[in-house]
């Protein structure tokens, strides 16, 4: 049985841009190195423009998961419904923490689906959200290639409107 956490999700400031920064980081050198190598890995996170990623958070609507006050994850969505970020600390996968992220931020937006371009390790977590496949795709980050899935699903919440 999984212990209950409890578990704040609250709007992005400004001032968590540094823990999130370098929780995206710590995130991808370990929970994707099993899908990724380790030129891929430095590619992804070397590849981010720290002003774009903050201007991103800023725009989109950013959602902050806490733990005792300390920061365990962030997801951020635009208004068409793009999920641009989810990431969870490493030290706290597989507690619920990521689909309360999507949850909320799917439940206040008013697109008529969402998009994701999700990791190879994140399919999974994607397909069990009811999100498909639409492609898989191969970007280009520093002279190296990352495989990512462009993956979609409806917002049955505003269709049955």
């Amino acid at each position: 049985m999984k212990k209950k956490i409890d578990l704040e999700i609250r709007p992005y400031v400004e001032a968590d841009l540094k823990i999130i920064l370098q929780l995206f980081k710590d995130t991808i050198y370990t929970v994707n190195k099993k899908d990724y190598d380790s030129k891929q890995l430095a590619a992804w996170v070397e590849g981010m423009n720290v002003e774009k990623f903050k201007t991103s958070l800023l725009c989109h609507e950013t959602l902050v998961a806490c733990i005792n006050h300390q920061i365990v994850g962030f997801a951020d969505m635009d208004k068409t419904g793009y999920l641009d970020h989810l990431y969870v600390h490493k030290d706290h996968q597989r507690k619920g923490i990521a689909s309360a992220l999507c949850d909320a931020l799917e439940k206040q937006s008013k697109a008529l689906g969402f998009e994701t371009h999700s990791s190879i390790t994140a399919c999974r977590f994607f397909e069990k959200r009811g999100y498909k496949i639409i492609k898989k795709q191969e970007v280009l980050r520093n002279d190296t290639y990352l495989t990512n899935f462009v993956m979609k699903k409806e917002n049955f919440t505003i269709l049955k409107k």
